[in-house]
């Protein structure tokens, strides 16, 4: 065997460290000592070494360093190249992505008879995984047994399932499934991991009855679920609302012997949470204690999130602390969640103590913090403590965002210190923050609002300069401010830059729109302008708002029998009356003879057609607003809303106890 002196290994360590993506140590370990001494020898100590005459594009010119070593070694006498060496360059050169080279081993290996294990097409598969390319993790499955005679089993089929679902490509991943497995023809059958992959693919797709029967399937192939499984169909059953079937698969989860995880219940408790149950929720996870499944921070993250949308903000604060004594931290979200809920009823202030216990116990808010506390605390009108917090924010490092900036420059406007949040805006734009539509929007109302107007149209003028994304809700404000001016002229400009422009106006820009053409006395074209709104898309489509401009325009004119016309047209197209409604018809009928009555039959009219089309909470809206105006409705209609907002038992229940409570019985 020859042998290399230490100074001709040196010379090599230090040539092969200076190769690009090789090092000494990764090429040590696949050959014998005496093979770099050859290669080494023959190539990097060569005095005169031969350069080619022409440079031709070879196989060489593929390889990388190591895969020059590999095929230099047998022309050297040195070493035979096994298996091993194959599937040791196979590893690299998926590890790096190098598919062409893969492609060059796999080519060879075939030629040479080689023997090619699934192992090696697996890290193939990974790498197809890591480059975004599920198609050829595909091919290179099906030329497995193909081209290279390498038995395929139900791990490869995984790994490539794997690769098409992680790529979000769900519908292709159920087709190969369904292409393997549809023939019955395969040596190998699924197992719970492929089973867990398709019952996720199709609750991805919606197909939540295909989910089950493939789960119902499992026992019928001596599969035994695991509780992922359980707990991917339940979340798919969870999202479809199908709860009821969601919390039966956990006993039976349980009654099979398989101990639900934290993931488990956390799946049931957040969609009773949104569900507005929040009382089997705290009984799920009274029965995580049970089954010794301690909750985590997600569980309780999401009972209080689940509180805060009910506005039990004391509850979700008494569970803030049962949280801390069970030993498990509150983080970001936790007290996010309970801020944005204090703000959301008012309490902002109650939201500034938490920040500060927050802080006390080591933990940063983020900037949607900030943003929430600062919009209650203006909404509030405690502007000073909004300013507060806005420069301990700046103190502490917490870098502003557009969120941030938007609530601080909206907080302002709501001040009437639109020139203020204007320079906040030009601080915003200098340090790389581009404004949304809510800041610029913000800003043109703020000014509208001091009454200058033309400071408004130069704030929309400096938006369409930076962004014209940002036009459609924009243009909104800048048309009801104008209208609201009384400048109708120049709004009706801008509504055509808008139409020109390819920008489709919403419910406000229409309604903004038929309101300027109404007040200014063009009641018509406003008609025609609200008949063109019913035929768009349904963001576009009237609401309650657009109808009561319109009632009043037409009331305005004693035009009731068209407006009555129009309502009757709202009812039928699902749209609800307020108390706005009642106010404009009252006040109309109430220029007519005998008002009271003529206010008291129309409204009980209106509840009575509200009823036969089923809109029952709408009707009862109608009552209360009757009944806090003393015009009581007719008998007839007293029964038809309590026959059809009420259940009989409770009917008799609630006559008995004011029965009891009567006549002391």
């Amino acid at each position: 065997m020859p042998k290399c002196s230490k100074h001709q290994l040196n010379l090599l360590r230090i040539s092969l460290q200076k190769a690009p993506g090789l090092h000494f140590h990764s090429v040590s370990r696949y050959f014998p000592t005496f093979l770099p001494f050859f290669y080494f020898s023959s190539f990097a100590l060569s005095p005169n070494p031969t350069p080619r005459s022409e440079p031709e594009k070879d196989e060489d010119d593929e390889l990388s360093v190591s895969g020059k070593i590999f095929k230099s070694g047998p022309q050297l006498g040195s070493y035979k190249l096994g298996d091993a060496t194959f599937y040791s360059l196979i590893e690299n050169y998926a590890s790096s992505g190098e598919f062409r080279l893969i492609e060059h081993v796999l080519d060879r290996m075939k030629r040479e008879g080689r023997v090619l294990v699934e192992r090696s097409f697996i890290l193939i598969f990974k790498a197809c995984g890591k480059a975004h390319l599920p198609g050829e993790a595909v091919k290179f499955f099906d030329r497995m047994v193909k081209e290279f005679h390498c038995k395929q089993t139900v791990k490869s089929f995984n790994s490539v399932l794997n690769v098409i679902i992680q790529e979000g490509d769900f519908s292709d991943a159920l087709k190969f499934y369904l292409r393997v497995f549809g023939a019955n023809k395969m040596s190998f059958q699924p197992n719970v991991l492929t089973y867990n992959l398709i019952i996720k693919v199709l609750c991805k797709l919606g197909e939540i009855d295909r989910a089950v029967e493939t789960f119902r399937e499992m026992a019928l192939k001596n599969c035994n679920p695991d509780v992922f499984t359980y707990s991917t169909l339940m979340n798919g059953l969870c999202k479809e609302r199908r709860i009821d079937e969601a919390v039966f698969l956990l006993d039976e989860l349980q009654t099979e012997g398989c101990l639900p995880n934290p993931v488990t219940f956390n799946v049931l408790i957040d969609a009773l949470c949104k569900n507005g149950d929040l009382s089997r929720a705290a009984k799920l996870v009274d029965n995580m204690f049970l089954k010794g499944c301690v909750p985590n921070e997600v569980t309780y993250n999401t009972l209080i999130h689940g509180l805060c949308l009910k506005g039990k903000l004391d509850k979700a604060l008494s569970l803030l602390d049962k949280m801390v004594s069970s030993k498990c931290v509150p983080n970001e979200v936790t007290y996010g969640t309970i801020i944005n809920g204090l703000v959301k009823q008012g309490r902002a202030e109650d939201g500034a103590h938490i920040l500060v216990s927050m802080e006390e116990r080591g933990h940063k808010a983020n900037q949607y913090i900030y943003s929430s506390l600062i919009s209650g605390l203006f909404k509030e009108g405690k502007s000073e403590d909004a300013v507060r917090v806005w420069k301990e924010m700046m103190e502490k490092g917490c870098k502003p965002n557009v969120v941030v900036y938007g609530a601080f420059i909206d907080g302002l406007c709501r001040e009437g210190k639109p020139d203020e949040a204007e320079e906040i805006l030009y601080e915003m734009v200098s340090k790389g923050c581009l404004p949304n539509a809510f800041a610029y929007s913000s800003l043109m109302k703020g000014f509208f609002k001091k009454g200058d107007s033309q400071k408004a149209i130069l704030v929309w003028k400096e938006m369409m300069s930076q962004d014209a994304r940002h036009n459609e809700v924009c243009c909104s404000v800048l048309l009801n401010g104008l209208c609201e001016d009384g400048r109708v002229r120049e709004a009706l400009t801008v509504w055509k830059h808008m139409l020109s422009e390819g920008i489709k106006p919403d419910v406000v820009a229409y309604s903004s729109m038929i309101k300027g053409l109404c007040d200014a006395g063009s009641v018509d074209q406003g008609l025609k302008l609200f008949y063109e709104m019913q035929c768009q898309e349904p963001k576009s489509q009237p609401d309650v708002i657009t109808y009561n401009i319109l009632f009043k325009a037409l009331c305005r004119e004693g035009n009731l029998i068209r407006a009555v016309d129009l309502l009757n047209s709202m009812l039928d197209r699902g749209c609800d009356p307020d108390s706005t409604t009642c106010n404009i018809f009252l006040g109309t009928l109430r220029d007519r003879n005998d008002p009271c009555q003529d206010g008291r039959l129309f409204l009980d009219e209106l509840v009575v057609r509200l009823l036969k089309r089923e809109r029952k909470l709408a009707a009862l809206r109608i009552v209360e607003d009757m009944l806090v105006r003393c015009l009581p409705p007719e008998a007839s209609t007293w029964f038809r809303v309590i026959q059809k907002t009420c259940k009989p038992k409770k009917i008799q229940e609630t006559i008995d106890e004011f029965c009891k409570s009567l006549y002391g019985q």
